[in-house]
Formats: structure tokens, sequence, C-alpha cells
């Protein structure tokens, strides 16, 4: 019997399945009282652990090295960091219209969180882009967002949602950076059985975000926070989501062309500099906002499902261009865009 599998141009990333399965099971079974303590303990030391894990992985020669192609990556982190944000911002005229408060922070959060890096090289790779200037633009982009995210979260949203205040900041200290420099600094004896391990280590990842997103939304249960949102706002988050994609997709590939980047760099930069990073966002979101963190985050979780699906057709599409047929796709990566699979939750 034939196995039946997702079309490729619609990838349906089972990891978003879990993700869901985590929400319903918050919703029926919060964690309350004592369970929620331990609970709230265990995801800050999933969280400290997740980004000593990222620190231990990045390969600092690889990224001094990549720091040649200097242009791309500056083009990659301006998009990012700058007119995500500034799209956020311009969306605050939805409120109260289309958007509640709750959701507009959501939207203008997932906007100041960094690229991905797994699904950038995946698409890039499919696309016959340049992978390599994908990988070094993704760690690049992580690696910025665990200051550059607080950063903007002061600025940009204040006290609002639960916002931000000193004693975030100390807490983004301590439970990102720190863990992620301890893993750069530890990369020297740890980085072979990493490497060695990470299909497993890999679990592990996303096991701590399924342990956060089940706190935050418990949090978010207990507190009510939930009877704020209908199907209508929902329809309208989503509809706001979609032209915030496609702006930005469309930016990042004729911006990249007027800059005169070549056809394959300019698919390094749509792909990377379209879309925002569910891994290191939902971590960012639960320090930050606390027992509103679950509306904080849905947001960022239907834009990763939307963005794995956009970017799939678009992919595709780059492959057959005339100007494709010269550029050999890397076999390890292009591994990852095998028909029936999805690139990984990043």
């Amino acid at each position: 019997m034939k196995r039946l599998q997702w079309p490729s141009w619609m990838p349906i990333d089972p990891y978003i399945l879990l993700l869901l399965g985590t929400v319903g099971l918050a919703a029926l079974l919060p964690a309350q009282g004592t369970g929620a303590d331990v609970a709230s303990g265990a995801s800050t030391a999933a969280i400290a652990f997740l980004f000593f894990l990222y620190g231990a992985r990045l390969s600092t020669r690889e990224a001094v090295e990549g720091l040649r192609h200097w242009r791309l990556h500056g083009t990659v982190l301006a998009c990012t960091f700058v007119v995500f944000p500034l799209l956020g911002l311009a969306a605050r005229g939805l409120e109260p219209v289309l958007l509640t408060h709750n959701l507009y922070t959501g939207l203008l959060f997932l906007t100041l969180v960094p690229s991905t890096i797994q699904s950038s090289i995946a698409f890039t790779s499919m696309a016959r882009g340049n992978v390599p200037a994908a990988i070094c633009a993704g760690s690049f982009s992580s690696l910025a967002g665990i200051v550059v995210t607080p950063l903007l979260a002061a600025a940009l949203l204040g006290g609002s949602g639960g916002g931000f205040s000193a004693d975030s900041l100390v807490k983004i200290v301590l439970q990102l950076l720190v863990p992620f420099l301890a893993g750069q600094v530890l990369r020297r004896w740890i980085g072979g059985f990493i490497t060695r391990h990470k299909k497993v280590l890999g679990y592990v990842d996303r096991g701590s975000i399924l342990l956060v997103v089940y706190t935050a939304f418990s949090e978010g249960m207990v507190q009510g926070i939930w009877h704020q949102v209908s199907a209508v706002r929902l329809a309208g988050l989503l509809a706001v989501e979609g032209v915030l994609l496609a702006v930005m997709l469309t930016l990042t590939w004729y911006g990249a062309k007027a800059l005169g980047f070549h056809r394959e760099d300019r698919i390094a930069i749509q792909f990377a500099g379209s879309k925002k990073s569910l891994a290191s966002g939902l971590p960012m979101a639960s320090v930050l906002f606390g027992a509103h963190a679950s509306l904080a985050v849905l947001p960022l979780m239907l834009f990763h499902q939307m963005q794995l699906m956009v970017c799939a057709v678009i992919a595709k599409r780059r492959a057959h261009d005339p100007g494709a047929a010269t550029t050999p796709v890397p076999p390890v990566a292009a591994s990852r865009i095998a028909v029936g699979t999805a690139p990984r939750s990043d």
C-alpha cells in the first residue's frame, strides 16, 4: 500500500500539531497551585538549557568567516529588526477595531523576534540559493536577537501585556544570555558530543518548548485571558499576518534586487529576512510576559505555520527559474525538503 503524504507544496508541520495538543492539554488540565510552581520552575530550567544548547551548537569559526558577506547579513538583520518592527508599529491603527490590545501586543512582539535557521536553510536550498549565506544569516539573527529583541521590547512594548521591566532584563540575562555564553565557552569540549547526539538533543529542544507553551497557556487559563479572544478576532489576526508576510516577502525579494544582489543571494535574503523564529520567540515571550504569554505567542505560532506553507510554494517555483538550472542543491540540505516532510520548527 502506498503511504499517504502531505503535498510538498503545503507542509503541515507535525510539531505545530504537538503545540496545539499542548495548548489543548493546558486548556483542559492547567497547572495550578503547587503544580504551577513546579511547571514554572521546570520551564525556567528548560529555557536556560535550551539557550545553552544554542550557544554550544553555534560554530564561532563559521560565524566569523560569514562576516565576509556583511552586506547580505546586514540586509537580513535590517529586515528582521528594523523593517518588521516598523510594520508592527504601523499595525497599531488596527487596534481595537480589528485586534484586541493583547493580540496587537502579540503581533508587535512577533515582529521583534529573530529569524529562523533551519527552515531558512531548507527553503534556500530547495530554491537553489546561497545556502552558506542562509546558514550564517540565520545564526547571526538568532545571536543578535538575544540582545536586540529584549531591547526592542523595552522600547516598543513598555509595560503593555505584562511587559518589560528591569526585572525582565535581569531574567533575560540570566535565563538566555548567560546560558548561551556558557555554551559558547564550553563548545570546545562538548561540541563533538552535541554533534554526535544532535537528533536526541533535538527532541530535548522541542520538549523544552512544549513545556514552555504548557506553562504559559496554563497561566493564561488560570487568569481567564482566553475569554478575551473570539473567532472574529482570530480571523482578523490571520488576515493581518497574511498581509505582513506578503509585504515582507515582496520587500526582501525586490529590495535585494535594488541593492544589486544576484539571484542566489536574493533567495537567501528573502527566506531569512521574511521569517520569525518560533524556537527563540516562545522562551523569550515566557520571560517577558509571564501570565500574558499565551496571547503574546499566539500570533507567532500562527505566523510560523503560515510562513512554512507560503515559503514552500515560493521555493518550489524559484527552483524552476531559468537561472536556477546551473545552481546545484547541496545533497544534505536538499534531503530536508523531501516530499512529505517539513522544515524543523525553529
